[in-house]
């Protein structure tokens, strides 16, 4: 019963996937990677380098910057909201990234979530959506209790836009909330303060267990140019809320520090203070180790054409320690696999969407496509995402769905019933749940798999992720419906008419492809990131490491005593 049964998982790729195939997929993946990094290196370059300049002429570091100074040498930082308000202008500016810079770093051999203003974006202000980014981060940070670090350099809301980030329940007033409710929870919280936090940039280090402050930084809840219209004072903003004051005075920060080398060297030290991280004693003793089947092969296992299959096993063998898995109610509900898989050696719960055709129990010699959620499959994940719930491991939801089964016989089998038990089991589970859309996240069955409003730790995308209720052509189809005949056929029998139906047509589903973009899901913060398929690994890493990290937060079943092993008893076959 101890005994957890990691069987190999997948096969070599010469043994499923000829090499013209796989050289044709990753050529198309490779053009969808390269964007992305293109346009990643957009967003990382801010207003541009003359703000740049701007910060460097002040004595300053850049948001990036000072990540990089804080972060362990030679580690990784994950950013999370990179793409938020792409491609959106207020007036005739961009915001890139919302202004703020959002990422898990390792720091001191912790992980941390880091909040850094982007002081090359007007002056790191807290534009339409940046609350939002912020208070995202800080929902990860405590859903995982990591220590939050704030690098503090906003001159407070971009006022032209104020009315779309000041009011609301997620409003930049809402930051302050979490600050709150991250200190009741114990999660430490560390801030620099390096430049100009006016106003609400001003309140957001204070709830801090430790505030830096530089000698060119100052907090004010109003700068010395609105002091000066009403109070006809002249005083500059550092005689107001420089260090001298909330340092020695006041008592809203620590520590005085130089500059911000220094200020970020003595964060460190603070964060070294911190217990180090639980997820060696899970391992239970067993090392680390990296797939057998090499993870960077991914970018040609995805089929160039999304309407193309692919075995979903394979992708799993490149993601989990030595390719190792164990699969669990294996004989049903077949167009679903679930199962657990080490990731850095440390358990993970795997839930996943089979792809193609498979044959279907219930109606002998008959066959079904996958991809689509019927009855067995649906209590099969709601089964075992409550059993890793129970038993305390983190779960990876790989999506790749086109939705739920319809029609009479679905209806008749209670799928409403079935949906609402997993939609319940999802909604009330604790474990942390972390979502990676593959490729289609579609309808319901996005939802049923723990999509972004079931509130998964951290939600991703890959470039070729497609998310909607339903493929363009058929919302195309189901929005004309009244125009058209059993077939699908246009009614009309007027040539006019019947061009400006299939211009509409055509529009609509032109429209939805593009809404289905990645990057539009980005854009209004309906995924958390887009990673590349060579990065999906690393990615789990963070993943099972950052879940595993803190201790006592959450109940974390030594493996004997699982109740997946009654699961397994009680299914295995008989005779």
């Amino acid at each position: 019963m101890a005994h957890v049964p990691l069987s190999p998982i997948g096969s070599a790729r010469d043994a499923f996937l000829d090499a013209a195939t796989f050289e044709k997929n990753r050529g198309a993946m490779r053009e969808k990677e390269e964007l992305l990094a293109s346009r990643r290196a957009t967003v990382a370059a801010g207003w541009g380098p003359k703000y740049v300049e701007r910060v460097h002429a002040d004595g300053k570091l850049t948001a990036r910057e000072r990540l990089e100074k804080l972060k362990d040498p030679g580690t990784a930082a994950f950013e999370v909201g990179t793409f938020v308000n792409f491609g959106r202008k207020f007036d005739t500016r961009e915001s890139p990234a919302a202004g703020v810079v959002t990422a898990f770093a390792k720091v001191e051999g912790r992980w941390t979530m880091v909040i850094a203003n982007d002081n090359t974006v007007a002056s790191g202000s807290w534009w339409p959506r940046t609350p939002e980014k912020i208070e995202r981060a800080q929902e990860m940070a405590l859903r995982l209790r990591l220590p939050v670090i704030y690098l503090v350099d906003c001159s407070g809301l971009y006022l032209p836009e104020q009315s779309h980030s000041f009011p609301g329940r997620t409003g930049a007033g809402h930051i302050f909330k979490m600050n709150s409710v991250l200190s009741a929870a114990g999660v430490p919280q560390i801030a620099g303060v390096f430049g100009d936090c006016i106003a609400g940039g001003g309140y957001m280090p204070i709830i801090s267990d430790r505030v830096y402050m530089t000698e060119q930084a100052y907090m004010v809840i109003a700068g010395a140019a609105l002091i000066k219209g009403a109070k006809s004072t002249h005083l500059s903003s550092l005689d107001i809320g420089g260090p001298e004051v909330h340092v020695h005075q006041s008592g809203c920060a620590d520590v005085r520090v130089p500059d911000d080398e220094t200020a970020l060297a003595m964060i460190r030290g603070e964060i070294a203070k911190l217990p180090t991280s639980g997820a060696a004693f899970y391992r239970h003793g067993v090392e680390s180790a990296d797939p057998l089947q090499p993870h960077a092969e991914l970018a040609g296992l995805f089929p160039h054409d999304h309407r193309l299959t692919y075995d979903i096993e394979d992708v799993i063998a490149r993601l989990v320690d030595r390719s190792l898995f164990w699969e669990l109610m294996p004989d049903r509900g077949r167009e679903m696999i679930v199962g657990i898989g080490r990731v850095d050696g440390l358990y993970m719960g795997f839930v996943a969407n089979r792809q193609g055709v498979l044959d279907d129990a219930e109606h002998k010699g008959k066959k079904k496509p996958a991809g689509i959620l019927y009855r067995d499959g649906i209590a099969k994940i709601s089964a075992f995402s409550r059993a890793c719930n129970d038993d305390g491991i983190p779960i990876v939801w790989l999506q790749d769905i086109s939705g739920f089964d319809i029609g009479v016989e679905a209806e008749r089998l209670g799928l409403l019933g079935y949906g609402s038990n997993l939609i319940y089991t999802n909604s009330t589970n604790t474990v942390p749940m972390f979502t990676v859309l593959l490729r289609k996240a579609s309808g319901a069955g996005y939802y049923a798999m723990a999509g972004l409003p079931y509130e998964p730790v951290v939600q991703i995308s890959t470039p070729i992720a497609r998310q909607s209720v339903m493929e363009g052509r058929t919302l195309a189809i189901a929005a004309f419906n009244t125009k058209l005949d059993d077939n699908f056929e246009i009614l009309a029998k007027d040539d006019k008419e019947r061009a400006d139906i299939e211009a509409g047509m055509r529009d609509t589903e032109a429209r939805i492809e593009g809404d289905m973009s990645p990057y539009k899901s980005a854009s209004q913060m309906d995924t958390d990131e887009i990673v590349t398929t060579g990065e999906l690994r690393p990615w789990l890493e963070l993943f099972a490491q950052t879940a595993y990290q803190s201790t006592g937060a959450r109940r974390v079943k030594n493996p004997r005593i699982w109740s997946l092993h009654d699961f397994a008893a009680l299914t295995e076959p008989r005779g």
